[in-house]
């Protein structure tokens, strides 16, 4: 990711306010404020390894649960409004 660097100097005749203002439109130009806020909750994908390892938890608990299936050893949940 490249950084942009807003930079403005205060002209001779120049008040804050109007200072301000440039430096204000120069932000809004480059496009920094959209690029930050587009990125701010974003999240990294899963490497590889993470994605294989949640995969072998999930088949680990699937066939644990067919074995307690088939040995009858599951608890019934009731059902609501029944």
């Amino acid at each position: 990711m490249s950084t942009v660097n807003a930079e403005v100097k205060k002209n001779n005749n120049e008040n804050a306010i109007s200072l301000i203002r440039r430096f204000t439109k120069r932000v809004q130009g480059s496009g920094v404020i959209p690029r930050v806020r587009s990125i701010r909750w974003s999240q990294r994908k899963p490497s590889h390894f993470k994605m294989k390892k949640s995969a072998l938890v999930v088949l680990g608990k699937r066939k644990e649960y067919e074995l307690l299936e088939k040995l009858g050893k599951l608890v019934e949940k009731k059902k609501r409004g029944r």
